[in-house]
């Protein structure tokens, strides 16, 4: 068994400008797993920075209302929305709302650096 607690993860900016807490990656935990889990958190009226990565990534909202954008789409989030992103898909993420948009990033294959462009 691995337990993580999210006040155990240390928390940085990642390239898309979000605040993020790595909660599983395997090249970092040495576990069997293709997929990374990430918390992010975006404070209100802040947008994500452009980007796209070569793998697929699906964002849980956990809390807060935002709006996403996957090239040309466009749609509302907030709490319980499920949003898979395809690979090379150009996306970013506004907070909307008036309180921090809060949400988990499942990315399979895990995260690379290498894999994500920033626009």
């Amino acid at each position: 068994m691995l337990l993580r607690r999210l006040e155990d993860c240390d928390e940085f900016i990642a390239g898309d400008l979000t605040r993020l807490r790595e909660i599983l990656h395997p090249d970092k935990l040495g576990i069997d797993i293709h997929y990374s889990l990430a918390h992010a958190t975006l404070p209100p009226g802040r947008t994500s920075q452009p980007h796209y990565l070569y793998s697929s990534e699906v964002y849980y909202i956990i809390s807060g209302k935002g709006i996403m954008h996957i090239n040309s789409q466009i749609e509302q989030v907030e709490e319980g929305s499920t949003i898979y992103i395809p690979p090379q898909s150009i996306q970013f993420i506004e907070n909307a709302g008036s309180q921090d948009l809060v949400f988990l990033c499942i990315v399979d294959p895990a995260w690379k650096k290498e894999d994500e462009i920033v626009l």
